[in-house]
């Protein structure tokens, strides 16, 4: 019988999905496999909103952000009667692989997939880079850079005004994008997760860099930490340095995707789609060092992210 794979996407979308996806389909044809694309992630496995890949369906598409796929979330995929609906959807269209992009949470499903006969690998797909078995996820350059951007901007506008501005990066738990930004802006403060300021520590260092005659000061800080605009009113109260709050929200997942990110989910699709013929499942991978490397799932997403220690004492070292 002919292989045959499918696709999703599952979890926040990722600029850069699309590549993964038009690179497993042009893979699997390459293979003489069928290819089948799944849209709304779980959701729509459940509910067999499934269509034959076609070179019409996945034109034009590699360079739009997020993932034409759709994705929507399911918490109720974790309930073994859900699962079962998945499988025999799958089963009954003859669909034997199946290729999942997305975070831990979208791991975890192809995971018990994996358990259930389905051949799943994972891709990693999230801007917030907090998948611990890869250096750089799907989507992170891509949103880097817009964050890189924003802050760019702001700061110009600030400058004018001399205000101290704060702003709000996504990044979930993991620190990843504040970090790097803050570094690529040489921004003044930064407060991640692994290495959270107190608002006592961020008033007192703007009161140094006032002193010092700081023009602006920008702060910039992992979303969940603090209440943003509640902090640049103690701030300009306690510091008398007029300040403001920035919340950059959803336009970190916008936009076209940057080449190195569609490099990046190109070759991991075409990887995955080779593991798949070797007959590995339930694994996900990951770039590690510059070579793409393959994980059990489960272990992965029980791995522990790497300390940023090292890193986040260089950045505050190079602030002014």
């Amino acid at each position: 019988m002919k292989k045959s794979i499918a696709i999703l996407t599952s979890g926040g979308d990722a600029q850069g999905m699309n590549s993964a996806i038009i690179s497993v389909v042009k893979k699997a044809w390459k293979e003489e496999m069928d290819a089948y694309l799944i849209y709304d992630g779980y959701k729509g496995l459940i509910n067999n909103d499934i269509k034959k890949a076609t070179p019409e369906l996945i034109e034009e598409r590699i360079q739009r952000g997020g993932t034409f796929l759709g994705s929507a979330r399911l918490p109720e995929f974790a309930q073994i009667e859900v699962r079962e609906k998945a499988v025999a959807v799958l089963k009954k269209r003859n669909i034997d692989s199946l290729v999942v992009i997305g975070g831990d949470g979208s791991y975890m499903g192809a995971a018990k997939l994996a358990e259930m006969g389905i051949n799943t690998v994972g891709l990693p797909g999230t801007i917030d880079n907090d998948i611990s078995s890869t250096d750089w996820t799907i989507g992170f350059d891509t949103a880097l850079n817009i964050v890189v951007d924003s802050i760019d901007k702001i700061r110009e506008t600030a400058k004018s005004h001399d205000r101290t501005k704060i702003v709000e990066v996504m990044g979930r738990y993991c620190g990843d994008l504040t970090m790097f930004a803050a570094l690529a802006t040489d921004s003044e403060i930064v407060s991640i997760p692994e290495s959270k300021l107190s608002e006592e520590e961020i008033i007192e260092r703007v009161k140094e860099l006032k002193k010092k005659k700081a023009r602006p000061i920008m702060i910039i800080v992992t979303e969940h930490l603090y209440n943003v605009h509640e902090l640049a009113k103690r701030i300009q109260s306690e510091t008398g340095a007029e300040s403001r709050a920035h919340i950059l929200g959803y336009t970190q997942r916008g936009g076209t995707p940057t080449a190195m990110d569609r490099v990046r989910a190109a070759l991991l699709a075409e990887e995955a789609v080779n593991k798949i013929n070797e007959g590995k499942s339930g694994i996900c991978l990951g770039w590690v060092n510059g070579k793409i490397k393959d994980f059990d799932i489960i272990k992965a997403v029980k791995k522990k992210n790497a300390s940023r220690d090292a890193l986040i004492n260089k950045i505050r070292l190079l602030q002014k």
